[in-house]
């Protein structure tokens, strides 16, 4: 038996992932550990997925609601999914096997703000909270838990569930310990009391979940890597559309908008988010600091460079080789890092407090500065909302990212009118491609086409974008935000037809 078990009475529950997920009943609802890859159980939601297919093939019923952090991995979300065993889904995911029962309408799936979710699941709105399944790096022996490489909502999940299952991975280094902050003091209104966090370094929780005891029903033990998915390596668009953003920093270090550590940094999941921080290592900025969801290779490299001082994240979401790195230093990193619930890390008063500056991919803009994160055509979802409307909200400066088109040039990212809207104009400070970046702050509508059109549309879209705005302004019936409703979608409707956004 694992050492990292010091609880005598937990130790006493120690079984198998099999007999573990007996205890999860149908038409129940489970709160499992996992943001981004990092922290979610590893043997647990197989063996459900086995005996949810073994009830399907008995002709049971078996499904459950399920809620996480964000997304997971093929051994969580894709297993549920492809046993036939998830009934909802929420808040975010990337499992292409979830993504396309979602998209058939087979799983019903909510998305939405990750700051918000265990919010609403406090609340009620989704029931009671059956079970608990979160991975642990180990279980002390006044039976606190020391979490593992993602926080996400588990300290919610612990607090809020009838029954407890927790997963000891001894894969995740002992050296984490210490590393996190576990704040206790949310509640819901009228009972709320201001955030006390001036600066990404302060600590104001504790290094540890509480749960008590009497509620853990199994404890399992595992030696499993998270989901280290390697990233590609910086193409031309990704280096270019970075280039673009240290560029403007600088700009604005000279206008005085910001000073020579910039502001703190959020970033999203990717290659263009990583190349970001690939540039800024290139740069002559130092001692930045980093208030954002997931610690990615880029700016462990950027710690590790002091681009980078300090860095405030929920979970990490690293490659194999950054991940071995990371575990083998740990102790290095505990005064630069540190990981939060994510009803801290994604805190519209924090993100608003911090003046953060947020960077977030996008799948498409329109002229105006509506930004799709979302949805591929207007109705297949891809991966859902994330964090980014938490932080576009309420950034100092909120950045979306593209490269300028898509499918080999057959899909612009610049659209007459987004097929789905999920941040508004009102959000959207800086569109950038690899074409170039669009200052929107201070312009009207007409201005925003302008530049959005001039600085971010690839050239091959560059016309017809310019042809629609030039008949919208002659041909609509309002001039604040001119449109041909008949044809804002028309170029959504060309690419299903015919393979092409392109006119012919």
């Amino acid at each position: 038996m694992s050492s990292r078990i010091q609880h005598a009475g937990l130790r006493a529950k120690v079984m198998s992932a099999q007999e573990a997920a007996a205890f999860i009943r149908p038409g129940t609802t489970v709160g499992m550990s996992g943001f981004t890859g990092s922290g979610y159980p590893k043997a647990v939601p197989l063996a459900l997925a086995e005996r949810i297919s073994a009830a399907h093939a008995r002709g049971e019923d078996f499904r459950i609601d399920l809620h996480t952090g964000a997304s997971t991995s093929s051994e969580m979300d894709g297993a549920l999914a492809e046993s036939g065993g998830v009934a909802l889904r929420t808040p975010f995911q990337s499992d292409p096997t979830m993504r396309a029962k979602i998209n058939a309408g087979e799983v019903e799936y909510i998305d939405t703000h990750l700051s918000h979710l265990a919010q609403t699941v406090w609340n009620g709105f989704y029931g009671p909270m059956h079970t608990a399944v979160v991975e642990v790096s180990a279980i002390r022996e006044d039976g606190t838990l020391v979490p593992s490489s993602s926080v996400g909502n588990n300290k919610s999940w612990l607090d809020l569930a009838d029954e407890v299952i927790l997963e000891v991975n001894s894969w995740q280094s002992e050296e984490l310990e210490g590393l996190h902050d576990v704040y206790y003091g949310t509640a819901l209104p009228p009972h709320r009391q201001p955030v006390m966090i001036t600066d990404p370094a302060d600590r104001i929780g504790q290094p540890y979940f509480e749960c008590d005891p009497a509620k853990v029903v199994a404890v399992v033990e595992t030696h499993a890597p998270d989901r280290n998915s390697p990233f590609k390596p910086a193409d031309e668009d990704s280096i270019a559309i970075a280039q673009h953003l240290v560029e403007f920093f600088e700009h604005e270090v000279a206008a005085g908008r910001y000073d020579e550590r910039l502001l703190p940094l959020q970033s999203g999941v990717g290659n263009i988010a990583n190349a970001v921080m690939a540039e800024l290592v290139k740069s002559r900025f130092r001692g930045l600091t980093a208030f954002t969801e997931v610690v990615q290779d880029g700016m462990l490299d950027a710690l590790d460079s002091g681009t980078l001082s300090m860095a405030s994240a929920t979970a990490f979401s690293l490659s194999t080789e950054a991940a071995e790195r990371f575990n083998a230093n740990v102790a290095q990193y505990k005064d630069k890092l540190i990981l939060r619930t994510q009803e801290i890390s994604n805190h519209p008063e924090l993100v608003r407090r911090l003046g953060i500056l947020a960077m977030n991919g996008m799948l498409e803009a329109d002229l105006y500065g509506n930004v799709n994160s979302t949805h591929l055509m207007g109705t297949k979802m891809m991966n859902g909302l994330g964090g980014s409307g938490d932080f576009a909200r309420n950034a100092f400066t909120s950045f979306f990212l593209t490269p300028s088109a898509a499918k080999g040039g057959d899909i612009s990212c610049i659209v007459p009118m987004v097929s789905h809207v999920d941040h508004t104009e009102h959000d959207v400070h800086v569109l950038v491609t690899e074409q170039g970046l669009a200052d929107l702050r201070g312009l009207s509508p007409k201005q925003r086409a302008r530049k959005i059109i001039a600085k971010c549309a690839h050239p091959d879209y560059r016309d017809q974008l310019q042809d629609y705005s030039d008949r919208a302004l002659k041909e609509s019936s309002g001039l604040h935000t001119p449109h041909l409703l008949g044809e804002a979608l028309s170029w959504h409707q060309r690419y299903l037809d015919t393979g092409s956004m392109k006119q012919a």
